[in-house]
């Protein structure tokens, strides 16, 4: 026999809507991107998953297809919302700002200091990188964020009068140095790392 709906059945159905909605309302895409992003960084890649987060969201699992169409679709939306955040707007910021390219480079040559920020961002930096050792299409945006910001690096030193070899050539220097101190932030003392930066930032200009 057919089944028959029941006011039992009906009032499920209908709390269940009303759930799935509430997730949906109350979450942005954004909210989900930003958790996942949490897991890659204090676990790993394989961590991320739509249970996992949908169990720290406090939500349920069918309000992450309100957002997504699958796991890789958010993993997709993170590596791009990093691409935005850790490279675009930088550059745009700077663009707009008109900063004198020295003193852009020496701003630069400091951004691995900025306090909690720069900590936050070299630990997500790192998170993605270990990712796209393992994983082709985190490869590709981390490769074309790495081709973006030297090509950025490369024009502030061809507007400072160096010719296109040396403009890489240091482009390329400044990029190694900033990826270091992120790596290596607990090397030296304040003074030392001062020292260190405004070391950099001489030779690079000079």
């Amino acid at each position: 026999m057919p089944a028959t709906s029941t006011p039992s059945a009906k009032r499920i159905a209908a709390a269940s809507t009303k759930a799935a909605k509430a997730d949906r309302n109350q979450l942005t895409p954004k909210d989900w991107i930003r958790a996942a992003t949490e897991l890659l960084i204090h676990r790993s890649i394989d961590a991320v998953r739509v249970d996992v987060l949908a169990k720290i969201l406090e939500v349920t699992r069918g309000s992450f297809y309100w957002h997504f169409a699958d796991r890789d679709d958010l993993l997709k939306q993170v590596l791009l919302d990093w691409q935005e955040q850790q490279t675009e707007q930088i550059i745009a910021r700077y663009r707009k700002q008109g900063v004198q390219s020295a003193e852009l480079i020496k701003e630069l040559v400091a951004l691995p200091f900025h306090g909690r920020a720069a900590m936050k961002g070299a630990s997500v930096e790192l998170a993605i990188r270990a990712w796209a050792r393992r994983d082709e299409m985190a490869r590709r945006v981390v490769d074309a964020v790495d081709a973006k910001r030297l090509a950025y690096l490369e024009e502030c030193f061809s507007n400072l009068g160096f010719v296109l070899p040396d403009a890489k050539a240091r482009a390329f220097l400044l990029y190694c140095y900033m990826q270091s101190e992120s790596l290596f932030r607990n090397q030296g003392s304040t003074d030392e790392k001062t020292q260190r930066r405004e070391f950099v930032a001489r030779t690079l200009l000079d």
